[in-house]
């Protein structure tokens, strides 16, 4: 039975607490790793986790799970995944975290496989596999770790709450459906929906802005009926670099409050192009607020009328 073991680094400009702490805590992997659209926690203990990934690989959305246990004090997290898929007989492996400096530190990625049967062509596969994609993640870790560590001031969260009279399962409906939201939503003039895995869906849209314009957007959403409905838009205006957000329906004693959240990047070399030669980030900023708020509670508005007309 033959095991293999590979190993991949990368020197990352942040202190070495600040980038096991944005690997340790998934919640942030949409904003690191590109590929990442969802990732929810199954089990939660000291210091051992098994988690539920939903990220896209070659254009289409997948989702698997991973046991991993957290070591604070070493900076080091470890990973095995639960399930593998030939040629892949097992997989796991380790993050490890080394402080350079107080500003610099060295991230290794290690992963350890055995093919099935020890098949050679199956080892050679891993081995690309691995090797492509450790290469990649470690890139895209490095570069997003940094803008978030060193550029917060264009990174921002914001969410928009309407009470609504009527079922949580109502309002649920109403965002699920997008597929109907061109017929629904005045600021929406197309739409494309499809969910080959029940609760794993693609979106694109064709949105109107205030002053007349469109743009397209592709979305990937992760749907929990009847409370959540999260996503991460992978085709991105021009003004931001990032944009996740979550639909969340919570009952309470006067029907269901609905809440739009958002977490986006602002695109700092568009800021000129788009808003003028002396917009600054805090004017990019509110400009995308403004504009996903906007939407966000006109679609809230009308999910209110649909739910509350059920009733």
């Amino acid at each position: 039975m033959t095991h293999r073991q590979v190993e991949h680094e990368i020197t990352v400009e942040a202190p070495a607490e600040a980038v096991y702490r944005l690997i340790a805590e998934v919640e942030n992997w949409p904003l690191i790793f590109p590929p990442t659209v969802f990732v929810d926690h199954l089990e939660r203990g000291e210091g051992e986790e098994r988690i539920r990934i939903w990220a896209t690989a070659n254009g289409e959305a997948k989702q698997w799970t991973s046991r991993r246990t957290l070591d604070p004090a070493a900076l080091r997290i470890t990973f095995r995944q639960e399930v593998s898929t030939p040629p892949v007989a097992s997989m796991g492996g380790a993050w490890i975290v080394e402080p350079l400096s107080g500003t610099l530190s060295r991230v290794r990625l290690l992963h350890d496989y055995r093919a099935v049967d020890d098949a050679p062509e199956g080892l050679r596969w891993i081995e690309e596999a691995v090797d492509r994609n450790s290469r990649t993640e470690l890139a895209a870790l490095k570069r997003n770790v940094e803008l978030a560590h060193l550029a917060a001031d264009v990174t921002f969260s914001f969410e928009d709450t309407v009470q609504i009279d009527g079922r949580a399962e109502d309002v649920f409906a109403f965002i699920n459906e997008a597929g109907l939201w061109a017929q629904r939503l005045p600021h929406v003039a197309s739409v494309r929906l499809t969910e080959e895995t029940p609760g794993l869906q693609e979106l694109e849209m064709e949105t109107r802005a205030g002053d007349g314009s469109t743009h397209t957007t592709k979305s990937y959403r992760v749907t929990f009926p009847h409370w959540r409905i999260a996503y991460k838009q992978v085709t991105l205006p021009a003004l931001m670099t990032l944009h996740t957000g979550c639909w969340s329906f919570t009952a309470n004693e006067r029907g269901v409050a609905a809440t739009s959240q958002h977490t986006v990047v602002v695109n700092t070399g568009n800021v000129a192009a788009v808003l003028g030669a002396r917009a600054s980030v805090a004017d990019a900023r509110q400009y995308v607020r403004t504009a996903l708020s906007t939407n966000s509670r006109a679609t809230l508005g009308l999910a209110k009328d649909y739910a509350e007309n059920k009733r």
